[in-house]
């Protein structure tokens, strides 16, 4: 089996579920290749002791991400660092030779995503990917297979949401993605925005118009300091967008939401349609719904799935499927295609639907600030 060399820039959480992941290849039944990490770069020492601790392939640690992207040994990259950096870390990854796979938003604003995509094409030989899971639960393929295959009809409007909970708590102290400097002004939008359109890009349902309903409801933190300082993010979206295509015309609602009551990281996927709808979420990971109407009784059905992934696993199909497997299951679609292969023809989410998804934020604070309803410019 062939082996490709990472390094990771960041070490923080996604980092060590990267590790994680990487620790249990063999879970995978028929990958062609696997991922080794080598080498980690972080400002935080601690963090990368973890890796060096946990991961005795590691053979190189620094504090210089520079000097990890001079590393001959390093394939390709894994980079999770705060939105402001992505364009400066991003191009010099790519200018570097290696190929990348980087978290969401893929720059932090419109103009850096630009960056990105202009050093990207001059190097056309690197594979370079979005982070994005969680279209990989098996409930969300079936939604996609589903949708796919143009047995839904005249879709009659498609809803998809990420939403978290821990932002409801005025006391919480402030973090980067609360401050615009670094998270960017597209506040929630950026960093789940990716999630939530990552399915309806695939899919091919690109938002022409929208109007944005943009929510700042804390606007100040404690800085763990005994002080408190200006929290100055969006905390929830809500995109009202309108999808015209050769032979579809529907309303994209899409809800990126920091402080949703009751909720702690619920991925969800509706699409209602004429002659069948669909619906996922990761609040019941194992089901599926979907409905077929036949011209009589309108009801839902509810399937079990179990574990059933893009890329075959050990696991027995009667068991769940969770988080951590749907990280894997995207990291085997990455390294597949690091390998020549198709990703089993689910791809992880392309710089050109990064791209895409800028232009709808763009177009969404634009209409959040203005109150009106916005084009959105794909160019």
């Amino acid at each position: 089996m062939k082996t490709f060399r990472f390094g990771v820039i960041g070490c923080g959480l996604m980092g060590r579920e990267f590790a994680s992941t990487a620790a249990r290849w063999m879970h995978l039944t028929d990958a062609k290749a696997r991922p080794e990490i080598v080498a980690v770069c972080d400002t935080n020492t601690e963090l990368m002791a973890w890796f060096q601790t946990h991961v005795p392939s590691v053979r190189q640690a620094t504090t210089d991400y520079r000097e990890l992207l001079a590393n001959p040994e390093v394939d390709a990259i894994y980079c999770a660092v705060p939105h402001v950096l992505h364009a400066e870390f991003y191009t010099d990854i790519i200018k570097a030779g290696k190929h990348l796979l980087g978290e969401k938003p893929f720059g932090m604003d419109l103009s850096q995503n630009k960056a990105i995509m202009a050093v990207l094409a001059e190097h056309p030989d690197l594979i370079v990917r979005c982070s994005s899971e969680m279209p990989f639960f098996p409930g969300a393929q079936k939604v996609v297979a589903m949708a796919a295959s143009g047995e839904m009809g005249d879709i009659l409007e498609v809803e998809a949401g990420f939403l978290h909970s821990s932002d409801i708590d005025p006391d919480k102290p402030i973090n980067w993605k609360r401050m615009e400097h670094v998270n960017g002004a597209y506040g929630c939008m950026g960093d789940l925005g990716m999630h939530v359109l990552h399915v309806p890009l695939r899919l091919g349902w690109r938002p022409d118009t929208l109007h944005a309903n943009l929510v700042k409801r804390i606007t100040e933190r404690p800085d763990g300091k005994g002080n408190r300082v200006p929290c100055t993010t969006w905390d929830n979206a809500t995109i009202s967008s309108r999808v015209r295509t050769a032979d579809q015309d529907f309303p994209l609602v899409l809800k990126t939401w920091r402080i949703a009551p009751g909720e702690s990281n619920t991925w969800y996927i509706r699409i209602l349609g004429m002659k069948k709808s669909a619906f996922f979420s990761t609040k019941q990971p194992r089901q599926w719904q979907w409905m077929d109407y036949q011209g009589s009784t309108q009801s839902w059905n509810t399937e079990d799935l179990g574990y059933g992934s893009v890329f075959p696993a050990i696991t027995g199909k009667i068991f769940e499927f969770g988080f951590a497997d749907a990280i894997q299951q995207m990291w085997a679609a990455f390294v597949d295609e690091l390998a020549g292969g198709t990703a089993n023809g689910f791809p992880c989410a392309s710089p050109a639907e990064a791209a895409a998804h800028h232009a709808v934020l763009t177009a969404a604070l634009q209409s959040g600030l203005e109150n009106r309803v916005v084009s959105v410019d794909y160019d």
